[in-house]
């Protein structure tokens, strides 16, 4: 690997910015300081003219649909579209198909993702009503965590067995995500919703139907758990303002035991823009209302909710404009994310020192991954350069996303991506990503 030193760059790091130059050796940070001058000729020099270089992304949360589901994305095509957006590593999700629910199944996509991603990879192991044995098998060292369906979604993995819940819950020392929506509630809200509408129910509902009853009840149960099992528990996707009553914030991160997420269309959509965007901003968990938005934001900032994530979850087109029954639930956004967070920053809503606590070192401490989140002499090199005053705007021609649309397409925003670097390489540049595969997998201190 070639030598590399970045000048003249805002670093943006564990709470503070200054200005200085960083030498990379070997996919490794070397070196930083106030001026860093270049020893040797075969040191490639990037000036980055005053510029902000932030710690790559960790996204604790995507689906990139491989195997089985890859006419809508890949671990490839994903992958590309997140180092476009300063995301250098992921956490995929186990409702592929088939599900990831063996060993072996898990495995196979980490053989895929060796060879195929842009970014650094782990994978969520799949707990159902009766795979205990092979949960226990997952080496904590290697793999992100265990993730469980409380209530369905796209690939129907649904844990409903309160008992097998209990006894996972109680087995495993692996960090257990959790996607918390009551099922009952959900089928009795649809229930009076289709007899009124049929399929074609308006979409606008989607909110009353996977209501914020929904949502605290499934969450209080799993916390409630959690909390008597002394199991270690990460809630995905928070999407009520009353749920954040549900969490802590007076430990420290590395301290708690119960942890939450919040992504990144639940802080910028509510449901006044169902009119507009109809289901390409059908999520599971609904996007709910302005009031939802506003409490989700402040427990953000109020260290509340611990993490920013997209839940990037790409269908087809084709897929989504079918009738509010049979449109599946989710979107991309892996490509969008850091400029819709920068956006808030230029509105005066959150620092760029907390979007990197948020999306940087919080997911780094939270799954103790190794080496990664952070700009620090002995780490990784994910590193994101950005122009804050560079405005672009989402259009078909420079979306990534196999799947080709965006709930963000006709969004202008002031700050962009103009270099991402993966374990060192320049993986992308000014709306260009390269063709060779950097990424690798994510180990954890555990």
């Amino acid at each position: 690997m070639e030598k590399i030193l970045i000048k003249d760059v805002h670093i943006v790091n564990e709470g503070s910015i200054v200005r200085g130059d960083i030498l990379i050796h070997q996919g490794v940070i070397k070196e930083i300081g106030e001026s860093i001058s270049a020893k040797s000729s075969d040191v490639h020099v990037f000036d980055a003219e005053g510029k902000y270089l932030l710690p790559g992304v960790i996204d604790d949360q995507v689906h990139f649909r491989e195997p089985g589901l890859t006419h809508k994305a890949t671990i490839h095509s994903e992958s590309k579209a997140a180092v476009a957006g300063g995301i250098t590593s992921f956490i995929e999700m186990p409702n592929t198909n088939p599900q990831t629910t063996t060993i072996e199944k898990l495995e196979e996509k980490f053989t895929i993702a060796s060879k195929t991603s842009h970014a650094n990879y782990s994978f969520m192991f799949g707990g159902t009503n009766d795979n205990l044995d092979e949960v226990l098998k997952v080496d904590k060292k290697k793999v992100a965590g265990l993730k469980l369906f409380l209530g369905s979604s796209t690939g129907n993995m649904l844990v409903d067995n309160e008992k097998v819940l209990e006894k996972i819950f109680s087995a495993t020392d692996l960090l257990i995500s959790v996607h918390c929506e009551d099922e009952d509630t959900i089928k009795n809200n649809l229930a009076v919703y289709t007899e009124r509408y049929g399929d074609d129910i308006p979409v606008h509902l989607h909110p009353v139907i996977r209501s914020e009853e929904a949502c605290y009840i499934s969450s209080s149960r799993a916390i409630e758990l959690a909390k008597k099992t002394g199991a270690r528990l990460h809630v995905f996707h928070v999407s009520t303002g009353k749920e954040t009553e549900l969490f802590d914030n007076k430990i420290p991160l590395k301290e708690k035991k119960i942890t939450a997420e919040v992504c990144i269309h639940h802080l910028w959509f509510s449901n006044e823009d169902y009119e507009e965007k109809g289901t390409l901003i059908k999520w599971n968990p609904a996007v709910k209302t302005a009031a939802d938005r506003e409490t989700l934001f402040k427990a953000l900032l109020d260290d509340k909710l611990d993490v920013i994530a997209t839940d990037h979850a790409p269908h087809t087109i084709e897929e989504k404009s079918q009738v509010y029954t049979k449109a599946p639930s989710g979107g991309p956004l892996v490509q969008h994310a850091l400029p819709a967070m920068l956006e808030f920053y230029h509105q005066g809503r959150i620092s760029l020192e907390k979007i990197v606590e948020k999306m940087c070192h919080n997911p780094a401490i939270l799954f103790q991954v190794e080496g990664r989140g952070y700009i620090k002499e002995g780490y990784k090199a994910d590193l994101v350069l950005v122009d804050l005053n560079a405005p672009w705007t989402v259009q078909k021609e420079n979306i990534l996303y196999k799947c080709g649309w965006s709930p963000f397409e006709g969004t202008t925003f002031k700050s962009r991506i103009t270099h991402t670097f993966v374990n060192g390489r320049l993986a992308y540049k000014n709306f260009k990503v390269y063709d060779d595969t950097f990424g690798e997998r994510l180990t954890f201190e555990r």
